[in-house]
C-alpha cells in the first residue's frame, strides 16, 4: 500500500481549463493571495464557490467580483450580514454553519478545491474534499497533522489528488518532478531519494536570547522579516512550531520518517525546499517569498503561468546563508517531532495545544515562552487512540486537548 499523499507528476491526471475553482477560507491571507492569481488569469478559472468564517464584508467584496453561485460562512448570524452587502440583483446560494464548509469541499460543480481554512478547523472540510475524489490544493497543513492517515486513505479510495500549496512542500513537489527510481516507478517511497530538507526563516526572533524571548509581544512577533501571513500562521513561524507542523505534513505527503526530513534555518527566505538524492546531489527550488507562487503552481498544475510581480535577482541577494535551528530556545520543532513519534494522535494534542497557546499569547495572556510549555503538557497528558480510529475521535481529542490547554493556562496565570 502507498504511504504517500501528494502523487508525484505522472499520476495526476489532466484537468482542462478554464477549471472550477471552490475556495475554503477565501478571506484568509491564502485566499486573497489565491483570488490575485485568479484575476491576473481570468481565462483559466470559473470561481464557484467562497467560504470564509466571520469577516462577511470581505467575502462580499470578493463574491461581488467573482460572482460564485455559492458562498459559506460560519453561523447564520454571519449570513444575514452577508445577504445585505451583496450587490442587487446578485443572489447565490449561501450555506451557514461547520457543515456548509464540507459541502463547498465536495460539491459536484467544482474540480480544483483550494483547501485555505486556517487551523483544525479545516481539517473535515479536507477530508471530504479528498472523499469526493477532488484535486486539492492543500494549504491547510493542519489537515494532514490531524488526519493525515484518513486523507490518505480517502484519496486511494477516490482518486483524488493532493497539490501542497506550502511554499517549503510545493518546492519539494518542483525539485521531485520527473523523478523516476530504478524500478520504474514514480512514488513516494523511492529509494534514490535520501532526504527532504525544509527550510525556515527563523522568524522575527532569530538570533535572539532567552531573555528577550521572555519579554516579546505579540505586535514583534506578528512583523515576520520576509513573508506576508496571518496572525496564526506569523505566530507559529516565531516559534518555530511552522516548520514542526511542516515536518508532520512532509512525512504524510511523501511517505518518509521524520529521520530523512531535516531543517534549516536560511533567513534570506530564498531558497524554499531541498531534495537529497543518494549519490550526495541536492536539488533546490529558489524564488522571492510570495505566496502567490506556489499558489499558482498549485492551481495551474502542470501548466505555468506568468505572474506580474517582482523577479528573483540572485546578483543582488548578496548571500544564501544556512545553520542548524536552535531548538533549546525553540523548543516547538523539538515537540511536533516527539509528537508524530509518539503515535498518530499525539499530534492531535499538539495541535490543539498550539492553538490555543497562540490565541492566548495574541490577546496577551501568556508569554512567549508560555507557548511551548502549555504545549509539552498537553502531550505528557495525552493518551493515544487506537490507530484505527476515525475522524470523529480525532475531533473529540482535540476538543479535549483545548478545553485541559485552556484550564492548564488559567491555573498557570493563578498560580
Amino acid at each position: 500500500m502507498k504511504t504517500y499523499i501528494s502523487l508525484w507528476p505522472a499520476h495526476a491526471p489532466a484537468l482542462p481549463f478554464p477549471r472550477t475553482l471552490a475556495i475554503l477560507g477565501s478571506t484568509g491571507s491564502i485566499g486573497v493571495s489565491a483570488l490575485a492569481v485568479v484575476a491576473q488569469h481570468p481565462d483559466l478559472f470559473r470561481v464557484a464557490a467562497l467560504t470564509g468564517g466571520r469577516n462577511a464584508r470581505r467575502l462580499a467584496e470578493q463574491a461581488a467580483a467573482f460572482r460564485p453561485g455559492v458562498l459559506a460562512v460560519l453561523d447564520e448570524a454571519v449570513a444575514k450580514e452577508l445577504r445585505l452587502l451583496l450587490p442587487a440583483g446578485y443572489h447565490p446560494e449561501i450555506l451557514a454553519g461547520p457543515a456548509a464548509f464540507e459541502a463547498v469541499a465536495a460539491m459536484p460543480g467544482a474540480d480544483l478545491v483550494l483547501s485555505a481554512i486556517v487551523g483544525a478547523a479545516g481539517f473535515l472540510p479536507t477530508l471530504a474534499a479528498a472523499t469526493a475524489g477532488k484535486r486539492i490544493a492543500l494549504a491547510n497543513k493542519e489537515s494532514l497533522v490531524l488526519g493525515g492517515r484518513l486523507i490518505r486513505n480517502a484519496c486511494q479510495a477516490s482518486g483524488a489528488v493532493v497539490l501542497p500549496v506550502d511554499s517549503e512542500h510545493n518546492a519539494l513537489f518542483q525539485a521531485l518532478c520527473g523523478h523516476v527510481g530504478e524500478n520504474g516507478s514514480e512514488n513516494g517511497n523511492d529509494d534514490e531519494m535520501a532526504r527532504l530538507i525544509l527550510t525556515a526563516s527563523g522568524g522575527p526572533f532569530h538570533g535572539k536570547d532567552a531573555a528577550f524571548l521572555a519579554a516579546v509581544t505579540p505586535a514583534q512577533a506578528l512583523k515576520h522579516p520576509n513573508w506576508s501571513m496571518g496572525a496564526k500562521v506569523s505566530i507559529d513561524s516565531a516559534t518555530l512550531m511552522n516548520k514542526g507542523l511542516e515536518v508532520i505534513e512532509a512525512c504524510h505527503l511523501y511517505g518518509l520518517p521524520p529521520a530523512r526530513v531535516d531543517v534549516l534555518v536560511h533567513p534570506q527566505s530564498i531558497v524554499h525546499s531541498l531534495v537529497e538524492y543518494v549519490d550526495g546531489s541536492q536539488l533546490a527550488h529558489l524564488g522571492v517569498p510570495d505566496m502567490r507562487i506556489p499558489i499558482a503552481h498549485s492551481l495551474c498544475y502542470p501548466r505555468r503561468v506568468a505572474l506580474a510581480m517582482p523577479r528573483l535577482d540572485l546578483a543582488s541577494a548578496a548571500s544564501l546563508t544556512f545553520e542548524a535551528p536552535d531548538e533549546t530556545l525553540f523548543p516547538c520543532l523539538g515537540l511536533a517531532k516527539a509528537a508524530f513519534a509518539a503515535s498518530h494522535s499525539h499530534p492531535v494534542a499538539l495541535n490543539a495545544a498550539n492553538e490555543v497557546a497562540v490565541e492566548l499569547f495574541l490577546q496577551g495572556r501568556i508569554t512567549f515562552p508560555d507557548i511551548p510549555r502549555l504545549i509539552e503538557a498537553a502531550l505528557a497528558r495525552h493518551a493515544a487512540l487506537k490507530e484505527n480510529c476515525g475522524a470523529a475521535e480525532l475531533i473529540n481529542a482535540d476538543a479535549e486537548t483545548r478545553r485541559e490547554t485552556l484550564a492548564d493556562a488559567c491555573n498557570r496565570t493563578a498560580e
